[in-house]
């Protein structure tokens, strides 16, 4: 679970960004923190970067595939 120091260098926000997950490989639309919607791992992302290939780390199969989403994202 990301972890923040300080409320006030944070905003909340629920737009479009937060509502799409990626494949493993597929181009990092915006740097930030990327949360495996499968089993919770999160990982640090530029944009323009590939996102981690699909073995990059294992989850059991009930988790299901892995696929990343924005947890925070940066400007």
């Amino acid at each position: 679970m990301a972890v923040f120091g300080n409320a006030a260098h944070l905003r909340f926000g629920n737009g479009p960004a937060f509502n799409f997950a990626y494949r493993p490989g597929e181009t990092v639309p915006l740097s930030g923190i990327y949360r495996c919607d499968g089993c919770g791992r999160e990982i640090a992302a530029n944009r323009g970067d590939p996102l981690p290939p699909q073995n990059h780390h294992q989850h059991p199969l009930h988790a299901g595939p892995v696929m990343w989403r924005p947890l925070i994202v940066t400007g």
